[in-house]
């Protein structure tokens, strides 16, 4: 199963992450979340909020918010073409 392990805030909506499978990587959010249809990610337009996640296998904003770790991890890394055939079994490409 895959996991964060480790996440730092960095600037805006970035976050350094570090996947149990030893991968490390900048994920930005910002055009997920000011573009998404999903109404309770829009509070996360705010910064103190945005910044206010914790790890608790993912990504977690409050009790009821989190982002799939398999989702940060396509983001993290959508451009690395050695993943590709992975995110498209994930249904990501």
């Amino acid at each position: 199963m895959l996991t964060i392990v480790n996440a730092i805030y960095q600037d805006n909506y970035k976050i350094a992450l570090k996947f149990n499978d030893e991968k490390n990587g900048i994920v930005d959010l910002e055009e997920f979340i000011f573009n998404t249809k999903f109404k309770p990610f829009k509070e996360l337009k705010s910064i103190e909020k945005f910044k206010s996640f914790r790890l608790d296998y993912t990504l977690k904003w409050g009790e009821d918010l989190d982002l799939a770790p398999e989702y940060l991890y396509f983001k993290t890394f959508e451009n690395d073409k050695e993943l590709q055939i992975k995110f498209k079994e994930w249904g990501y490409k």
